[in-house]
């Protein structure tokens, strides 16, 4: 083994010298014991440190929690170490996160011997870099001198910020979303190259976070988007299960690498064992969406596990399981590998069989697995009736190391005095969390980074270049009637552009107007006008929303772009939704441009597979983004760039073809992407949206000039 003195820095503890080699003395016993020996391997040390524990510095590490900034405190008064630490209680119930007390950062470190924190704060590179270092510092004091890892959601994709999602946008090097990575690669293998730019997404993201010292990342979904309505399709990479597989093994090569190592950041993959296949839509954040379905035979080999058995080979570091549970009411029965799955009815996070028997024996995953947030409180589906003791007694003896967005040391405390989960269970997780640290030299030489080196990384030009031309590739030319595109000088020549962004709320649409004006200005091909009615070209952006992340919609999500619209709620009641605000005067441009036979282009923000019949008709050209910027969407229209972008999920024909039965059940299949529904619909309906020029807006569609 590989003896080279690392560079060690220490800010409480001392350094000892043994065989004229420095060591971090931790815990302050002048001795060198096995764990604090770089020497060995990762395993050899964690196995050590797990004998020197006590239980609560066990359990203490069994569980991971979101934590402020000092920054993002208000009252400086409840800040420590010069306003870095936030150390504020909050008491139960006065926020979201605090499904129970919230203590300061140094109780909960020091007294409730946390280590592992999410997050979701969006402050510089430098003072994140600080951030963290000072929660080591603290850290380091402690009887044992642990250090702690800090875990992010996605902070490179552009997009509104979505709690538990993308929680960070723009700070660093900020790419189209994650459906605009896949269209844009996938673009790129249909001109006959690879998903190489997945590859480099990751590797830039990499470094960014590692010089900031965010060494976890939640990320990303290996979820294939089955069921047109989950609303959290626009963080998967789209419907094809061969794409998403290669794009998560090179997500992980990228920012983690074939094995976990001293930069790398360690990948969770969610959700096992795919997301994807709702009930309609609903999702497991709230009790309407906690069943996962599998109507057809063989849907959950073929189309779900695929990404995940790709994670396991590129040696994901952790996986994490999903809240929902597997309905046998409306499944036919699941294989694996020839043998049927027997379905408990318990979240994946409970499922000691898909924990164990598939993800450990069958698919050979060495790493740990993190449930996802509030499994023992509020998404606690099909084990509601149990105590919240007897809850992560159950997700650990299924199989879960690490439990997500708590604090509840108490009530897992109480499962290991009563004896539900046994000693040797509890080693297991704490060898296997502490391994990963271990190997990401957190014990080491990389406890502490530069704030200054962060900020010199995440500003690399060459970064925000990468994913600037990542974002003119994302967009997709889903139709150009009579060649409107490209606008080229000649084309444009005495002619005005108007150009406006629609929005379901109002006000963001004129803040969101005047920006995609600028942009279009900065280019300098384009003479605006802020007057439609004097021009006979428009530009058009929509940027439609649907459903809410937490709550579930009083009906089905609503996936036509409309406005006060009167839909069935589940109770047979009457309400009004809208996913677009402005759609008469969206019309009433529309209108006046081609009374004066001129064109129309619109964009459409592609975030769910929208069904497009109410602005298709309007549009000479139209285009989907994925919150791709107004800018490089601009280019592409001057024909300064060529159209690369293919759909990477299929949109719907209409709401014929997604309509839901007295039942429940869905007229096309819950559990098959939508380019293969076609195999299950009745006779004579067509799943993908076809357009006034014979476009078939399917997985893949994208058009060139």
């Amino acid at each position: 083994m590989n003896h080279k003195q690392p560079e060690l820095e220490v800010r409480v503890k001392k350094i000892i010298e043994v065989d004229g080699l420095k060591f971090k003395d931790l815990n302050n016993s002048g001795k060198l014991e096995p764990y604090k020996d770089w020497r060995l391997s990762p395993k050899e040390r964690a196995e050590n440190l797990v004998s020197l524990m006590n239980i609560g510095e066990k359990v203490g590490m069994m569980l991971i929690n979101t934590r402020k900034m000092g920054l993002s405190q208000e009252d400086k008064s409840k800040t420590s170490h010069n306003g870095v630490l936030d150390e504020a209680i909050v008491e139960k119930g006065e926020n979201i996160f605090a499904v129970l007390k919230i203590y300061g950062t140094s109780h909960t470190i020091e007294n409730m011997h946390l280590r592992h924190f999410i997050h979701r704060d969006n402050h510089s590179p430098a003072e994140m870099a600080e951030w963290i270092n000072t929660m080591n510092e603290v850290c380091e004091g402690t009887r044992l001198g642990i250090p702690c890892l800090i875990t992010s959601n996605s902070r490179n994709e552009n997009g509104e910020s979505i709690f538990g999602m993308n929680d960070a946008v723009g700070i660093f090097s900020t790419w189209p979303g994650t459906l605009g990575l896949a269209a844009a690669a996938k673009g790129d293998i249909k001109n006959g190259g690879d998903a190489s730019l997945i590859s480099q997404f990751a590797e830039i993201a990499h470094d960014e976070w590692d010089a900031t010292g965010i060494r976890k990342g939640y990320m990303y979904m290996a979820d294939t988007a089955t069921d047109p309505r989950w609303q959290r399709t626009y963080g998967t990479f789209g419907e094809d299960p061969e794409f998403i597989s290669d794009a998560i093994g090179r997500i992980i090569d990228g920012f983690q690498g074939k094995t976990v190592g001293k930069h790398s950041i360690a990948m969770t993959t969610k959700h096992f064992p795919g997301g994807g296949a709702r009930e309609n839509g609903f999702d497991p954040h709230y009790k309407e969406g906690k069943w996962n379905l599998y109507p057809t035979a063989g849907s959950l080999e073929k189309y779900h596990m695929p990404p995940f058995q790709a994670a396991v080979e590129h040696g994901t570091s952790s996986i994490m399981p999903y809240y929902s549970i597997p309905s046998i009411k409306k499944s036919v029965v699941q294989e694996f590998e020839g043998e049927d799955i027997p379905f408990e009815e318990v979240g994946f996070t409970f499922n000691h069989y898909f924990l164990k028997h598939i993800l450990r024996d069958k698919l050979g995953f060495k790493g740990y697995v993190n449930s996802d947030s509030g499994i023992t409180n509020k998404m606690a589906w099909g084990v509601e009736e149990l105590t919240e003791a007897e809850r992560f007694a159950k997700a650990i003896n299924a199989g879960t190391d690490l439990v997500a967005d708590t604090n509840d040391i108490e009530n897992l405390k109480k499962a290991i005095e009563n004896g539900w989960i046994s000693e040797k269970r509890i080693d297991e997780a704490n060898e296997r969390l502490l391994t990963e640290m271990f190997a990401l030299g957190l014990f080491d030489d990389r406890t502490y980074v530069s704030p200054e080196n962060a900020t010199t990384v995440v500003n690399t030009p060459a970064h925000w270049e990468a994913a600037y031309e990542a974002h003119k590739k994302s967009v997709t030319i889903l139709k150009n009637s009579q060649q409107t595109l490209p606008l080229t000088a000649e084309k444009l020549d005495g002619k005005k552009v108007y150009v406006e962004v629609f929005h379901k709320d109002s006000e963001i649409a004129t803040s969101y107007t005047e920006k995609a004006r600028k942009e279009c200005e900065e280019l300098g091909q384009f003479t605006l006008t802020e007057n439609f009615e004097e021009t006979d070209l428009a530009i058009l952006f929509l940027q439609p929303k649907s459903g809410s992340y937490f709550n579930a919609t009083p009906g089905l999500l609503e996936l036509e772009l409309c406005e006060n619209k009167t839909l069935k709620a589940l109770d047979g009641s009457e309400y009004q939704e809208t996913t677009l605000s402005g759609l008469d005067h969206l019309k009433e441009v529309c209108d006046s441009i081609h009374n004066r036979g001129g064109k129309v282009i619109i964009s459409v923000n592609i975030t769910l597979p929208w069904i497009l019949g109410n602005v298709e008709p309007l549009a000479d050209v139209l285009i989907a983004g994925y919150d791709t910027f107004f800018k490089p969407q601009f280019e592409v229209i001057a024909g300064d760039f060529q159209p690369v972008g293919v759909l990477s999920l299929t949109l719907p024909a209409s709401e014929a073809v997604i309509a839901v039965d007295k039942n429940g059940d869905c007229v096309s299949r819950n559990d098959v992407p939508g380019y293969d529904k076609d195999k299950y619909m009745p006779e004579g309906m067509q799943y993908a949206y076809k357009d006034n020029d014979g476009n078939v807006y399917k997985l893949g569609h994208g058009l060139t000039y």
